[in-house]
């Protein structure tokens, strides 16, 4: 029986100035990628990937992040069966939306500038946010350790991991505490608490975004976030997109969701490989593969014609 392939589009984290060029070996990708580069609004934004100062603020790296995964995406959609779902971490999910066809490459990307812009709005009054990731310890135990120090679950990757958001000022302490509890922290290079309760000012412009833009129906259903649940309608995205801004991913169901749908298959689009580790930690009867990991697009296709004859 064939394999049943599985999409998974990254989050911001893993930028790097190289990220267009295995895409741009296609021919038709380098035409396309050289068109986003030209627009005015895009090209100050993608052509900024290179400068190490902006490479990891929010504006540059959730537009070049959408735009790699999806210049990925159609340097290799016309040779790879279609996917039984995609799913998307983050900034990633609004990636999916572009993977399925229910948006416009061009249009995904501009969206991904303007929640970038949005959210970095929920910092004018002065006081930073930050993210940390914790590992080591159980949900019920890191719980009273976020409340502590005013951080709020962010994104749920494992029984005992997760991606919490706060103030930037108290993220060192938080870090401090976990370690000597036991747990693994690491502060991340983002400078908005993403998908906690600080970034509600954000939800209600980027659902009137959404609602303007043109839609089509998903080509194969997207993994909601905030739900792990299939959406097969732009109605239903526009209902989830705006919400997870400010609302936990839940990361660990998502994998799960994978399993469950028979997914066999998985090929993360890249740049890094953070959710493929993941997916096979948790999911090792999954065959699962970074496009990172390969030298060429051939090396990709191959490999995904072995997993899925």
């Amino acid at each position: 029986m064939a394999g049943r392939l599985a999409i998974l589009c990254p989050g911001q984290g893993a930028q790097h100035p190289a990220m267009f060029d295995m895409a741009r070996t296609d021919p038709g990708v380098h035409r396309l990628v050289g068109a986003w580069l030209a627009d005015p609004l895009l090209a100050p934004v993608l052509g900024a990937i290179g400068d190490d100062s902006a490479r990891f603020t929010n504006r540059v790296a959730q537009a070049s992040i959408v735009a790699a995964t999806l210049a990925m995406w159609a340097a290799l959609r016309n040779s790879a069966p279609t996917p039984a779902l995609v799913a998307g971490y983050s900034i990633g999910e609004l990636s999916a939306y572009g993977v399925c066809g229910a948006l416009a490459a061009l249009d995904a990307i501009k969206l991904a500038l303007e929640r970038a812009r949005l959210m970095d709005a929920c910092l004018a009054d002065g006081h930073p946010q930050a993210m940390v990731a914790l590992s080591g310890l159980p949900h019920d135990g890191v719980g009273a350790l976020l409340q502590q120090y005013a951080f709020y679950p962010a994104i749920i990757t494992g029984d005992d991991s997760l991606v919490a958001g706060g103030a930037a000022a108290r993220r060192e302490q938080l870090a401090e505490a976990a370690t000597r509890a036991g747990a693994k922290a690491t502060i991340l290079p983002v400078a908005v608490a993403s998908h906690t309760p600080l970034l509600q000012a954000a939800v209600a412009p980027f659902a009137q975004l959404l609602a303007s833009q043109r839609w089509s129906a998903p080509a194969f259903p997207v993994l909601s976030g905030i739900s792990a649940q299939s959406v097969h309608t732009a109605h239903q995205a526009m209902q989830d997109l705006p919400r997870q801004i400010a609302e936990p991913i839940l990361w660990q169901e998502c994998m799960d969701a994978c399993l469950e749908a028979g997914v066999t298959v998985a090929l993360e689009l890249g740049p890094g490989a953070a959710l493929s580790r993941m997916l096979q930690a948790r999911h090792p009867k999954i065959a699962v593969r970074s496009v990172s990991e390969f030298r060429s697009l051939d090396g990709i296709r191959s490999w995904l014609g072995r997993q899925l004859d």
